[in-house]
Parts: structure tokens; C-alpha cells; sequence
């Protein structure tokens, strides 16, 4: 077993998890820890479970691997059915609240200390072209307005960190449910191809995974500028870390 105590419950963690659990538990048998208890009012709340095999995925995601990996992002995603679906939660986190903190960041002058260092790499130009188009995209008075649309309703796991699937050599298992709850299919993909533990591990992107899924055109467009957003959202938060390669090649 694994006992999980949080020590953040600001977006009602726990609450979150627990719920996660029992349902895929229910909906997507053996594709998430087996719930066993939770103490949701204690100091610390915490959530027991078991223990899954497998190991974060920390090599190039292709072959073998990337079936497992797009098998296990659509099955999280269309575990739930509709009905029940509808009763969840909005997930912590979702597109316009990103939206939202990412201009608050570039408002705040926060790019400043990207651009500083990146002057001290070679790639510099780059660099500060990417943030002066990022942020005339993120300017665009109806941004908001688009994002806001629904799109296709699924389960979100809230947080698409490689380390959160384990990997055993033949399937992929989800851990941390911290911020789930209902999503859209655009925006939870983007959470997953864009999340810095992709760029920071070497693991060369998660191309051979959308590859093998099938979107549909609504999708696939609202899936360009959920990208967008979640690649300028590391950019910014891991400030001279970020690849600016990856935001040119979305913009």
C-alpha cells in the first residue's frame, strides 16, 4: 500500500484524489492505484491506495511505448461515462484560469528575466523573438472568449508530469490525481505534450503519441492554441530553462 498525506489542500487535493481513484477504479480498472481509504479531515488529510509496478517514463517515448502511452491517455480520458461525467468537478487549473496567470506574468514584466539570461546564450534571438510573439498572441482581445468554449468533455488528471506514468515494459498506470476532474480532450492533451518534464528529460516530445490518436477537426484546432498556452506557461515559470525552439514551432 501507499498512504499519501498532503500538504497543499488549497484546490482541495485530497478531495480530488480520492474521487479520481474511485472513479477509474470503477470505470478503468487497473489503470490507476485501487483506492482503500482516505482521512480527508486529517492534519495532514491523507488517501491510502496500492502500490503500482512500473517506473516514470524517462526514455524516448516510441514503438511499444508510445502505444502505451496514447492508450492510457485516451483511456483516462474516456473512462468516465458522460453522465457521471457531468457531475464531476471542474479540474483545478483550466484553460481561461492559465490564461489568466499567464498574462498576468507577462503584464508583470516577468519575461524580463528571461530575455537577461537568454542574451547570454546562443540562442538568444530566438528566445526573445518567441516572448515578443507570445505575447502579442496572448494580447488577442478574443483569446479568452475561445478558450472559454467547451470542447470535447473528458476526465482530466490535472497534471501531465512524465513522472506520473509508470512505465513496466509492456503498460502505462496513472498516479497523482491532485487536480483532477472534468476537462476538455484539447486541453488535457496539451497538458501532456507540453508539460516540461517532456523537454527537461530528454525524451524528445510526445509526437509519436498524438500520432496515434484520432482528433477531430474542433479538436485538433483547439488543441494548437491549448499548446500555446501551456508551452508559453513553462517558458515563463522555468524562465531561462524553457526551450524557446518549441514555442517558435507553435506560433
Amino acid at each position: 500500500m501507499v498512504v499519501k498525506r498532503y500538504r497543499s489542500v488549497e484546490h482541495g487535493q485530497p478531495e480530488r484524489e480520492w474521487r479520481a481513484l474511485g472513479l477509474l477504479d470503477r470505470y478503468a480498472p487497473g489503470l490507476a492505484p485501487v483506492p482503500v481509504s482516505a482521512d480527508l479531515d486529517g492534519e495532514p488529510p491523507s488517501v491510502v491506495m496500492s502500490r503500482v509496478a512500473g517506473s516514470a517514463v524517462d526514455e524516448v517515448v516510441e514503438g511499444v511505448l508510445a502505444d502505451a502511452l496514447a492508450e492510457a491517455v485516451d483511456r483516462v480520458q474516456r473512462a468516465v461515462p458522460p453522465a457521471v461525467l457531468e457531475k464531476v468537478p471542474v479540474r483545478a487549473g483550466d484553460a481561461v484560469a492559465l490564461l489568466a496567470r499567464v498574462r498576468g506574468w507577462l503584464a508583470a514584466g516577468e519575461e524580463v528575466g528571461v530575455v537577461a539570461e537568454a542574451h547570454r546564450r546562443a540562442d538568444a534571438l530566438r528566445r526573445a523573438d518567441a516572448l515578443r510573439r507570445a505575447d502579442a498572441w496572448v494580447r488577442r482581445p478574443d483569446l479568452a472568449e475561445r478558450l472559454a468554449r467547451p470542447g470535447t468533455p473528458v476526465f482530466g488528471t490535472g497534471d501531465g508530469n512524465l513522472a506520473n506514468y509508470l512505465w513496466d515494459g509492456s503498460r502505462i498506470r496513472l498516479v497523482d490525481f491532485e487536480y483532477a476532474g472534468r476537462s476538455d480532450r484539447a486541453f488535457e492533451l496539451a497538458e501532456v505534450l507540453e508539460h516540461v518534464s517532456v523537454w527537461r528529460g530528454g525524451v524528445g516530445g510526445m509526437d509519436g503519441v498524438l500520432d496515434r490518436l484520432e482528433l477531430t477537426a474542433g479538436e485538433a484546432a483547439r488543441l494548437i492554441e491549448c499548446r500555446r498556452l501551456l508551452a508559453l506557461f513553462w517558458l515563463l515559470r522555468t524562465r531561462a530553462e524553457a526551450p524557446a525552439q518549441r514555442m517558435l514551432s507553435l506560433l
